[in-house]
């Protein structure tokens, strides 16, 4: 690891606080950043060094490009791990990196740039020979051509941000007039969200699996892909759990899944760790969505199932060494691991973000448990950015083992002085849709009611068959 002596983190969270570990265990110097709201954090506790970057806002601070590359400038690191969010999948951001000679732990500046912008991304796919959803070619730029699209696929129809990520910019259209309208609506969210107005179409497939393939990707042409996660309970396109493997995936669907992510590695020239979505329809045939040019938050499932540590294969892979595991057959599946996304969200009031004191943070132990989080008691949880607070990741040698396991950690976290996302998921791993692994992306809207669900909390109604939307 001659190659690499410090390390600048330009992220916070509990993501920062993973790669200050991965440093400790490398013989890495760390280096933190933070904002003037984080000065308490335990990032910049645990890290070597941590440098302010400026006042709270994420725009003053850890968006702030010539902060953080002044700040790794002169704290003398040699690297840059951008970790999720923020800076992550930003081209400008990896160049500014290299042009000040500093490595930028993550893909190529043009890898980013041609996997971020969705369109164009989807005309790379087609061209190596990856399945891709029947789309639009390229960006659409009225509502007339919208419909023209429409007319000859069928409704629905998926409006979808060029540039977009996270649920914005995208609208579902069942007919024309929904079409004409939704297509506006996104136009519009687009450009606030991203500053970029421009959209695309796709067919819309009504009950998909949202299925992904880790990659990773090294300087001496070693490519593999570390299996799949089932990332289906979403609410409003956002994330909440997510499993490893997919209990819907054969082994033959498995491998046809990585080898067409490997399709999309080579089409780009890839580099470094990656995430390659897909939507599984329910007849098997899949379709590739998008690809995450940096390292998920739900890459601990795959850890749990696979013995690999990405972050610290992120970083050897940025200092050019070989991957630890540079064949396919060197990785093998182990278990089943499930991941839950523990936000600072009023499950009663709409999931609404809810910053605030944590008076007390004790989480969950024992075999097969693990908890990714920078919470302690006594943290201010700051109303400026993402509401994660914690990833509580349950391993199990079965499925039902993991859900099991699921059950008593859950029951164990206890987070008092602010609302969570513990009771949403207490409800979940009970919920018999759940427990059956009939799960769709469709599956918070179908089967958690919010009605049982505000009982749950309120009094501990458990859920039961017939609590279907």
């Amino acid at each position: 690891m001659a190659a690499i002596r410090t390390l600048l983190v330009a992220n916070r969270g509990e993501v920062a606080l993973r790669v200050v570990r991965a440093c400790k265990e490398l013989g890495i110097r760390s280096v933190a950043v933070f904002s003037e709201a984080d000065r308490d954090s335990l990032h910049a506790r645990m890290a070597d060094q941590a440098v302010c970057v400026g006042p709270a806002p994420s725009s003053a601070s850890y968006l702030n490009m010539p902060n953080i590359i002044s700040a790794a400038l002169t704290s003398g690191a040699d690297a840059v791990h951008p970790g999720y969010g923020f800076l992550a999948e930003n081209a400008a951001f990896a160049r500014a990196c290299a042009d000040s000679g500093l490595v930028f732990v993550g893909p190529s500046a043009d890898a980013i740039e041609r996997m971020g912008d969705k369109a164009v991304a989807r005309s790379t796919m087609m061209a190596a020979g990856v399945p891709c959803v029947p789309g639009s070619d390229g960006i659409v730029e009225t509502a007339e051509e919208a419909l023209a699209f429409a007319r000859e696929v069928g409704f629905p129809v998926l409006i979808k941000a060029s540039a977009g990520g996270g649920g914005k910019g995208m609208r579902v259209a069942a007919d024309e007039s929904e079409l004409v309208h939704n297509f506006t609506a996104a136009k519009t969210e687009a450009a606030a969200a991203f500053g970029n107005d421009e959209v695309y179409l796709e067919k819309y497939l009504s009950r998909p699996r949202h299925i992904e393939i880790q990659v990773l990707a090294d300087t001496h042409g070693n490519a593999i892909y570390l299996y799949e996660r089932d990332c289906s309970v979403q609410r409003r396109h956002q994330k909440l759990i997510e499993e490893a493997p997919s209990p819907a995936l054969s082994e033959e669907l498995r491998a046809a899944m990585g080898e067409a992510a490997l399709k999309a590695v080579r089409a780009v020239d890839y580099v470094n760790a990656g995430t390659v979505e897909f939507l599984l329809d329910t007849d098997g045939s899949f379709f590739f969505m998008e690809m995450n040019t940096r390292v998920q938050v739900e890459h601990p499932v795959t850890e749990q199932i696979t013995g690999v540590d990405i972050i610290k294969e992120q970083i050897r892979i940025a200092a050019g060494d070989r991957m630890t595991h540079a064949s396919q057959d060197s990785v093998t599946l182990r278990g089943h691991a499930i991941e839950f996304r523990i936000n600072a969200e009023d499950p009663i009031h709409n999931f609404r973000p809810h910053p605030g004191m944590v008076e007390c943070f004790n989480p969950p132990g024992g075999f097969g448990v693990r908890v990714d989080s920078h919470v302690y008691g006594g943290y201010m949880v700051p109303p400026y950015y993402d509401s994660l607070l914690a990833k509580l990741i349950v391993w199990g040698e079965t499925r039902d083992e993991a859900v099991a396991r699921a059950r008593r950690a859950l029951d164990e976290f206890i987070v008092v002085g602010i609302p969570t996302t513990i009771p949403f998921h207490q409800f979940v791993v009970e919920e018999p849709h759940f427990v059956k692994a009939e799960v769709y992306t469709d599956y918070v809207e179908q089967h958690v009611d919010q009605a049982a669900l505000n009982a749950f909390v309120i009094d501990g109604s458990r859920p039961e068959e017939g609590h279907d939307v």
